[in-house]
């Protein structure tokens, strides 16, 4: 190979594999000296450089200069094999970096193929693994469909990056709230806590550091269009949108929506809840098969315990033990609870505010 077609050659694979030109030159000049220390079976040390503005090759062996066309064509073929396993090593490393920095960021693709039931998706110099558990129930896919999803995990494995792709993942419905909604972009509402079963319910807890922004409305948008995109995105999953507070008196309302929630009994030593809900309103926060107390859940980080008011009272009339305090809506200075009788359950904390959620 000349000068001009070497020179030519590392341009070509700096612009198309978008690796370092210097790299480029190191693999060439691994690959030589391997193929030189081959052909010569010599037991002087073999070096060879190559110059990066002339692309003239240098190659001695010991005090010796060594002509590149006494080489020969075996070992020009050796040096060819290297040379396009350093390339593909480099090329490797690149993808490898690259999307490691975008590691829990939202990607996009085309479906490339079908292995099974895990999805091979095309994005763009390499491919994305969508395996079955990472997809929300029920989607299906076609050949060349647009698909998004977060990069879950970025491995090496021999020459080839093994990128792994998550629509299941808690993160997804994070990053696609931060890609519809400015105000968290901008670090104005933050996301506190979200809880997600994939394909059926998200609760998502946010916070404004602006009195002037309405944390919920901005996330819901002008008549929902905002959560609108979202939901849409994960083939209409239910999202609950709440206000978050540090106070559990005020958030485990939030968090029980749409259930109506009359009196809480904190536990702060083994953070248990019981939340006392209206008779007809126990199905409603229990939710189906227990999703909408079982999301509430994680989302505080409270054990919640639902019972009924009727529940309540007779509990109270046999006596139960710590069932003696209730904590009011209007928190009134004190440790964490308040007293009640029952049969004034309905006037314990009353959950505020209005239905916040989609």
């Amino acid at each position: 190979m000349d000068k001009e077609s070497l020179l030519r050659l590392v341009d070509s694979l700096h612009r198309d594999k978008e690796i370092a030109k210097d790299v480029v030159f190191q693999g060439i000049e691994a690959a030589l000296t391997t193929a030189a220390r081959k052909h010569f079976k010599s037991q002087e040390m073999v070096s060879i450089q190559i110059d990066r503005n002339t692309g003239e090759i240098l190659a001695r062996e010991g005090d010796r200069k060594i002509d590149p066309s006494e080489l020969g064509r075996i070992t020009a073929q050796t040096a060819k094999q290297v040379i396009i396993q350093k390339i593909r090593e480099a090329e490797r490393d690149v993808i490898y970096e690259d999307f490691v920095s975008r590691k829990g960021a939202i990607v996009s693709g085309t479906v490339q193929r079908f292995e099974g039931p895990t999805i091979i998706v095309n994005l763009g110099k390499t491919e994305g693994i969508l395996h079955k558990l990472e997809q929300i129930d029920d989607e299906h896919y076609n050949t060349n469909e647009r698909v998004r999803a977060i990069v879950f995990d970025v491995k090496k494995i021999g020459t080839r990056v093994r990128i792994l792709l998550s629509r299941t993942h808690p993160d997804f419905v994070r990053r696609l709230f931060e890609l519809e909604v400015p105000e968290i972009a901008e670090n104005t509402i933050e996301i506190k806590a979200l809880a997600r079963e994939p394909g059926h319910r998200t609760k998502i807890a946010v916070a404004s550091s602006d009195q002037n922004v309405d944390c919920v409305g901005a996330c819901v948008g002008v008549r929902g269009s905002r959560i609108k995109n979202i939901v849409d995105e994960l083939n209409g999953e239910k999202i609950d949108i709440i206000r978050w507070s540090d106070e559990p008196e005020v958030l485990l309302p939030n968090a029980l929506k749409p259930a109506e929630v009359s009196g809480i009994i904190l536990s702060a030593e083994n953070q248990v809840a019981t939340i006392v809900v209206p008779n007809d309103q126990l199905s409603l926060a229990i939710g189906k098969r227990g999703q909408n107390v079982r999301l509430a859940s994680r989302l505080t980080s409270w054990d919640i315990d639902i019972i009924t008011e009727s529940e309540f009272e007779e509990r109270q009339k046999e006596g139960a033990a710590g069932l003696t305090e209730v904590a009011e809506s209007n928190k009134r200075p004190s440790d964490n609870s308040k007293t009640t009788n029952g049969g004034a359950v309905a006037e314990h904390i009353k959950a505020g505010g209005e239905k916040e959620g989609v």
